[in-house]
Parts: structure tokens; C-alpha cells; sequence
């Protein structure tokens, strides 16, 4: 038998770059934040939906006018130092309505958002969870108010309930979770039937302890991807709504009735549409950039 000894051992060569870890050690959430941060025009649209969301919130409570106030002696007016945004035919400054109409149209697509959130992925969940009859009868009930127009839905709603923001919040809640619905549904289906999932219910787990512990959990990030698509569709439909006449009631301001007022007035004074059509376009342009950002960000397959 051969004696081993200490000269049999040799001391291990030098780590060589090749052997380097290069990638530190992250967390799903921590490298999706290094991915997005990667992104120029995905960090390019949050910065500017962080500055406009701070300009609505902060701007209207600074401004020494406020959105409704008529000052007849000051009508038509074009920009200036006083008048940022110049004034309206009721001498309103435009100012103070453009960040008022920018708040109400990030608080409805906000609120919309999260029906979505709430309604659309506890319905999909459940759906695709129990399967069988329940599925049937729960997708049987999203085809029917899928059918359903929801430009004719809200109008309906705003003839009987009068124009405003509950309308269009009211309208919106009723059919706008069925997209989100049906993309968790599709999504947990395919997860349902994974080994931790198996694993769950073996050890006794509770139905609704593993939907919202185990499945939503794992679909996080193609909600989130899904929520900044959602929010300029809301802002976008009702901007539509108030440009038709049929939304916001003057003289409360969104950015459809200050589009709608300034389209009436653009050969003369064009900077009635100017404005409130920059920060329309850059809110919607920031959310689908920042959407198309997260996507890449949080699909594990993009990752390097």
C-alpha cells in the first residue's frame, strides 16, 4: 500500500481571471433594477413621470391662481412670467388648469390600475387555480362584459349618473380588469402545475395560501410590465371622453378639456393646445417606454 505524505500534495495553481466570478451575487429584484437602470429611455421615461407627477401635486398649491377663478381683465393672454402657460378666454391661468387636468388624469389611470390590480388577478388567479366548472362559468362571465363597448358602457353610465370623475372611474372598474384577468389566467395555468405548487398542497396549504403566496408571487413581474400599459389606456380614454364632450365638466380641467378648449383656439392661440399636448404626449410616451423597459428587466431570459 502506498504511503501518502505530505510531498503528494501540491499547492493549487493562482485563480486566473477565467475562474473570476464576474457577476455579483443579486436577487431577482436587485439585477431587474440593475437591467433597468441600464435602459436609458426607460430610466428617461420614470424621470420625467416622477418630475410631472411631483409638477401636478405641487404646482396647483404654489400657484397664487387657482384652476376655476375667472379674471376677466386678463383673458387671452399670451406666455409670460406671470402667466407660465399664458390664459384662457376666461382669463384662467393655464398653469395652474395644466398641472390640475395632469393630476386627475394620473389619479384615474392611477385608480384604474389598481381595479385592475385588485379585481383582474384575483379573478385570474382563482380562474386558472380551481379549474374544471369554476373556470367555465368565470371565463363564460368575462366573455360576456368583454362584449360590452366600453365607450358605450361610460356612456350609458355618464347620461344616468351625469359627467365627472366617478363616472369614468365607475365605467372603467366594470370592464377594464378583464385584460388583466385574462393574462394571469394564462400565466398560472402554466404554474399551477410546477413541483412547488405540488409541494404546497401535499403539505396541507390552503387554496387561497397558494394563489397569493405561490402563483401571484411568480407573475409579479408580468403584472407590473402590464399595470404601466394600463395606466396611459385609462388616461388616454378618458382624455378621449373629455375631448367628446362627454368627461370632465368645465370648469374642472384634465388635460382632454384643456386639448378640446385649445383645438377651438389653435390658429389664434396656439399655445392653448401647445402645452397641455406636450404634457399629454410626454405622459403616455413615458409609460410605454418605461413599460418596454420593465419587460426586458424583468424577464429572467434577457438576463446575462
Amino acid at each position: 500500500m502506498e504511503i501518502i505524505s505530505k510531498d503528494k500534495f501540491q499547492p493549487a495553481e493562482k485563480t486566473t481571471s477565467a475562474d473570476a466570478i464576474v457577476r455579483p451575487s443579486l436577487t431577482y429584484w436587485q439585477d431587474a433594477w440593475r437591467r433597468l437602470k441600464s435602459n436609458k429611455m426607460a430610466m428617461g421615461g420614470l424621470i420625467v413621470l416622477i418630475v410631472m407627477t411631483i409638477l401636478a401635486i405641487v404646482a396647483p398649491f404654489v400657484s397664487k391662481f387657482d384652476y376655476e377663478t375667472q379674471y376677466l381683465m386678463d383673458t387671452d393672454l399670451k406666455p409670460s412670467w406671470t402667466h407660465f402657460f399664458g390664459t384662457d378666454d376666461f382669463g384662467r391661468d393655464l398653469w395652474t388648469r395644466v398641472w390640475w387636468g395632469t393630476r386627475i388624469s394620473l389619479f384615474i389611470g392611477l385608480v384604474a390600475a389598481t381595479l385592475d390590480l385588485v379585481i383582474g388577478v384575483l379573478y385570474g388567479g382563482i380562474s386558472a387555480f380551481f379549474g374544471g366548472k369554476v373556470d367555465n362559468i368565470m371565463q363564460r362571465i368575462i366573455e360576456v362584459i368583454y362584449s360590452i363597448p366600453l365607450l358605450l358602457l361610460a356612456i350609458i353610465l355618464i347620461v344616468f349618473l351625469g359627467p365627472g370623475i366617478k363616472s369614468i372611474i365607475i365605467a372603467y372598474a366594470l370592464t377594464g380588469w378583464v385584460g388583466m384577468a385574462r393574462l394571469v389566467r394564462g400565466q398560472i395555468l402554466l404554474l399551477k402545475e410546477q413541483e412547488f405548487v405540488l409541494a404546497a398542497k401535499t403539505l396541507g396549504a390552503k387554496p387561497w395560501r397558494i394563489i397569493l403566496q405561490h402563483l401571484i408571487p411568480n407573475v409579479i413581474g408580468l403584472i407590473i410590465v402590464q399595470i404601466t400599459f394600463i395606466v396611459p389606456t385609462a388616461i388616454f380614454f378618458e382624455s378621449f371622453l373629455s375631448f367628446i364632450g362627454v368627461g370632465i365638466r368645465p370648469p374642472m380641467a384634465s388635460l382632454g378639456v384643456l386639448i378640446n378648449d385649445g383645438a377651438h383656439y389653435m390658429r389664434y392661440q396656439p399655445h392653448r393646445i401647445i402645452f397641455p399636448t406636450i404634457v399629454f404626449s410626454l405622459i403616455l410616451l413615458s409609460f410605454n417606454v418605461l413599460g418596454d423597459g420593465l419587460r426586458d428587466a424583468l424577464d429572467p431570459k434577457t438576463r446575462k
